[in-house]
């Protein structure tokens, strides 16, 4: 386990470094707290945070397993709380899984497959103690908000991709590996709206429930977490339609490509069809072929071909079909 912060504070300061190994006695008014961030822990230091803080043995497994879905249990006096980072390599998005205990004074976050880390949330906190002093439900704001504010990036990058895409079905036919990336993202998007959904049930019970350690006063704040959970929801439908009007798109340019070749190589065919059945007609070699013994038959029969030929074009041409 790496213990990446594990402090105490004081009417909204920092006050010292705790061991997750000491039991911190803190008045019952909520002045103090103890806010310890751990990453990727055993089963065995799992252990050691609930005998010290009492932490529900449910809770424990399901934050040593980092397999669930964002959800809100409530343990007696105390939250459990599960929250789903993302962040985007390439063009597959990857997940991680964000476990917070909270309890009237502490509040315990635990990371698993996270690639951000909290030392940079930590630190905007604590440079404004009239904040911090709220206590471990504005902690859990933080954090949530601090989760959901990554999603936004990862929608905005894949939008630049899908929009370049777009322009790219304009100018080009799509190929098989453009048809391929259209169809994973399409994928990775859909998967992340199963996790979009699971964050705004989590933000809208932290806003509307009576939840224990969850002041009245700090809910308009997890009201700002769930407006910002239905804002990337909204760009990821948004996302979601337009590469399926992108795949249409380019659908509909290739069958509009395919009729004009069509009607191309048609008008050609029509062209070629009257020098070709002129020529079979005086290619029989029947013997009672008067045309045969005309003396300017030849040139006569060319020029057929040719004003015919001519005509073709020409009424083709205007037509659109060459």
């Amino acid at each position: 386990m790496t213990v990446v912060a594990a402090y105490l504070y004081r009417h909204g300061k920092r006050v010292r470094e705790v061991s997750i190994t000491e039991k911190i006695d803190c008045p019952s008014d909520n002045s103090e707290f103890v806010w310890i961030g751990i990453c990727d822990p055993t089963e065995e230091e799992m252990q050691t945070l609930k005998e010290q803080y009492d932490l529900h043995p449910l809770a424990i497994e399901d934050a040593v397993k980092a397999d669930q879905l964002p959800k809100v249990d409530i343990y007696g006096e105390q939250l459990f709380v599960v929250a789903r980072t993302a962040r985007l390599e390439g063009d597959t998005i990857t997940y991680g899984e964000t476990a917070i205990f909270v309890g009237h004074s502490h509040i315990i976050s635990v990371r698993h497959g996270s690639a951000r880390s909290h030392i940079a949330l930590r630190a905007q906190l604590e440079a404004v103690p009239s904040l911090l002093i709220h206590g471990v439900d504005y902690v859990l704001h933080a954090i949530l908000d601090y989760i959901v504010d990554g999603y936004l990036p990862i929608v905005e990058q894949i939008e630049e991709k899908v929009l370049l895409m777009e322009q790219q079905t304009i100018d080009t036919f799509l190929g098989r590996e453009e048809i391929t990336r259209i169809f994973a993202l399409r994928r990775h998007l859909t998967r992340f709206q199963r996790v979009l959904g699971p964050m705004g049930e989590v933000a809208g019970k932290l806003v509307r429930q009576d939840l224990p350690c969850i002041d009245a006063n700090t809910r308009p704040y997890f009201s700002d977490v769930l407006d910002h959970v239905r804002r990337v929801q909204t760009m990821v439908d948004g996302l979601l339609q337009v590469l399926a009007s992108v795949f249409e798109f380019s659908n509909l340019l290739e069958q509009q490509r395919t009729g004009i070749i069509t009607r191309q190589l048609a008008a050609w065919a029509a062209i070629l069809a009257v020098p070709t059945a002129i020529a079979g007609i005086y290619g029989m070699n029947f013997e009672n072929m008067p045309e045969l013994s005309t003396r300017y038959g030849y040139f006569v029969v060319l020029s057929a071909i040719v004003g015919a030929c001519t005509f073709l074009y020409v009424r083709f041409k205007r037509l659109g079909w060459l």
